[in-house]
């Protein structure tokens, strides 16, 4: 997908973007690049939600009183039309009759500066608030053949994968999801810190699922963020088939980039790819069996180019990218595939790394980079070699028998506007570190924050001292691999394999459901056979918790923190330890979501807990997710006044112990157009000016 100019303030064809103002950007322009979507048509403007009426009332308010004393004739309007000449009426009336229409005309005056008031207020409340973008995302199987054999994909809107969400910082999100599958659905946002607001993270601890052909609308504001994420579907390997689609969310206009405007944006989604859908994955995990190995790699839902004739099948489809020569690209990676960890490379490019999950990074060039599940990353990438032949863009496997894996590649193509033929030739090649296996975990740690930059907001992101602060719980989680545990394959932390509430956490706090889960995840792993059990962390608000990831498992692994991002302190291969801490970065360590923890090795993570809810600790690997090696963080105020964690919204889905109290669907009562608060301000402001003016 490839995006020419600033996607700053607007939307593509998917999504509407309302503002209080009469102004708004226009169109994405999009490279002509096989695969790239058709231009969308020009933003939709649209002006404060306020009737006819009232849009014009502003400058009428400021001569209604000079209207009404000519229509009523003032003082003495009133007394000529009583007598003609004021010395022709009777002294008593002309004196009673001044001071009446000396009080009616102070009436109106008053009547009219209290509606001037009440628009002003209006206007201003409109120009205040934040900005608002909607979208409909409507799920569906459709047959596709991205590595030649056709299958049941995921598509979103009629595409695999889905359109883009391109918002700004601090805009309110309305995301209206459709569920045309045949099972449930919860979309989740990684990355998207849903500030105040965990009912909206779409996941089975903090959400109902979406029943069979439902709808559910997700509302939430992009607060203090900027850069690249993805959505999709969370539960059951749906994500397996697809689903998923990007996000951008841009700077305003007010806070520079830390680096020239680029001259275009490009999204390229990568991720390993089997020819069996979710449902067979699925299968396989619940009979004991492992996945085994990907059958590819696709880029932008496309299988590779065919640069080898024995290992890639004739007729495939592949993404080409289209550039124009002397200029430079920003390329948004994000990994959305199953569980397996993948080498990013553009042939005879360099890839200057800028942005890691939202947050502005040293910059850097790389030949390549690791790109494991669930991360993504911006790299401006300029285009400045000759133009002979197109070039390979390349995401292969590691970290596993790479000769074995040679299919597990994907291939898109690189294509400058004079190229003067295709590509040929072997591709580049991958890093060489099979006796070297610090190579990529050194890499890793050579991603670094630009504490210089702005992020969202002025400020730096290097002031927030994080190296200074006292940590105030530590917790050590473990992974082994999977063990059977009540005759199940399980996968597990600490020993214990997460199962879902049946009614989610804060619901069943609402709603007083006792038993639903438990408040006593062990801070570090226990000396006892592993069991199924629905545990939760019971975080401290506004405490500083360290927690230590420690892959005691075979594979490469990815841990994701909803609601959050934390800084990646530390990493090493071997057991933890207390000393471990000598090695900390405790000045520029990388601010992310997703990071990865290398096998037989420890990742060590700090969050600043400052957002109160119920969040997801998990493994982004599908398969060892699906077993259940996940938990929550519930993170309480207790002094919540309504201010730090938002109530359940108005379309909140019920299930479990309270499934009940769930009513038959109606479209309108899960659907919204307007932000709450919003809504109601205008709501009796609109309340407050009719029941004026009824009377005038």
């Amino acid at each position: 997908m490839s995006i020419n100019g600033t996607p700053q303030n607007r939307a593509l064809k998917d999504g509407r973007v309302h503002q209080c103002r009469d102004t708004m950007s226009g169109r994405i322009p999009l490279s002509p690049g096989v695969g790239a979507p058709s231009p969308p048509p020009r933003a939709q403007k649209e002006k404060c939600d306020h009737p006819p009426s009232i849009r014009g009332s502003v400058p009428e308010a400021s001569t209604a009183v000079d209207r009404a004393v000519p229509e009523w004739g003032g003082a003495q309007g009133m007394t000529a039309s009583l007598g003609g000449a004021p010395g022709g009426t009777r002294p008593f009336l002309r004196g009673k009759y001044e001071r009446a229409g000396a009080s009616f005309a102070m009436a109106l005056l008053r009547l009219s500066l209290l509606r001037s008031i009440l628009v002003a207020l209006l206007w201003s409340a409109c120009l205040a608030a934040d900005p608002y973008a909607s979208y409909d995302l409507k799920l569906t199987y459709q047959t596709a053949s991205p590595l030649g054999v056709p299958q049941q994909v995921i598509a979103v809107n009629g595409k695999f994968p889905g359109p883009l969400i391109n918002v700004t910082t601090n805009y309110n999100v309305i995301v209206n999801v459709n569920n045309e599958l045949d099972e449930e659905l919860l979309v989740t946002w990684p990355g998207i810190e849903m500030r105040h607001n965990s009912w909206q993270d779409g996941v089975l601890g903090t959400n109902c699922p979406i029943p069979q052909t439902w709808n559910w609308t997700y509302q939430f504001q992009v607060k203090d963020q900027v850069g690249s994420y993805f959505y999709y579907p969370s539960l059951n390997l749906q994500r397996a088939s697809g689903g998923f689609g990007p996000i951008i969310i841009n700077n305003r206009d007010i806070i520079p980039i830390p680096f020239a405007q680029p001259d275009g944006d490009i999204i390229l989604m990568i991720g390993d790819w089997y020819t069996r859908n979710h449902t067979a994955l699925r299968a396989a995990l619940d009979a004991g069996k492992d996945l085994g190995m990907p059958d590819g790699v696709l880029i932008n839902g496309k299988g590779p180019f065919r640069y080898n004739s024995t290992l890639v099948p004739d007729g495939l489809a592949y993404e080409t990218v289209t550039v124009d020569p002397g200029k430079t690209y920003r390329i948004r990676v994000h990994n959305v595939g199953t569980s397996t960890s993948l080498n990013f490379r553009i042939q005879n490019h360099n890839l200057l790394l800028v942005e890691a999950e939202g947050h502005y990074t040293a910059q850097q060039n790389y030949t390549s980079l690791d790109i494991h599940v669930g991360q993504s990353y911006s790299f401006l990438v300029t285009m400045d070699q000759n133009a002979s032949a197109d070039y390979y863009i390349v995401a292969s496997a590691r970290f596993v028998n790479e000769s074995l894996w040679q299919r597990v590649t994907g291939v898109a193509i690189l294509h400058y506007t004079n190229s003067k033929g295709p590509a040929t030739g072997p591709l580049p090649d991958p890093p060489n570190d099979i006796f070297d296996k610090s190579m990529s975990m050194n890499q890793a740690k050579s991603i670094r924050q630009n504490v210089t930059a702005s992020g969202a907001r002025p400020n730096p992101q290097g002031s927030f001292h994080y190296g200074s602060i006292n940590v105030t719980d530590v917790y050590v989680l473990e992974s082994v691999p999977p063990v059977t545990v009540n005759g199940k394959l399980r996968a597990t932390l600490n020993g214990i394999s997460f199962i879902n509430p049946g009614t989610p956490v804060r619901l069943a706090d609402r709603y007083n459901v006792k038993g639903d889960y438990k408040l006593d995840f062990p801070s570090q792993p226990l000396d006892r056979p592993p069991q199924i059990d629905t545990s939760l962390l019971n975080a401290t608000y506004k405490g500083y918790i360290e927690i230590i990831l420690q892959n005691n498992d075979t594979v490469m692994q990815s841990f994701h923190v909803s609601g959050y991002s934390f800084f990646v302190v530390g990493m090493d291969y071997g057991e933890w330890t207390e000393n471990s801490r000598g090695q900390y970065n405790r000045w520029d360590a990388i601010f992310r979501s997703t990071t990865q923890v290398f096998p037989g090795a420890w990742t060590a993570i700090q969050i600043s807990l400052d957002n109160p809810g119920v969040w997801n600790i998990r493994a982004e690997n599908l398969d060892r997710w699906y077993l259940g090696q996940e938990t929550y963080m519930k993170i309480v105020n207790p002094e919540e006044n309504g201010q730090t964690e938002l109530a359940a919204p108005d379309n909140v889905l019920f299930c479990g112990a309270l499934k009940n109290m769930q009513k038959q669907q109606s479209h309108s009562s899960s659907t919204s157009n307007t932000p709450g608060k919003l809504r109601l301000l205008f709501t009796f402001m609109l309340a407050l000016y009719v029941a004026i003016f009824s009377f005038s």
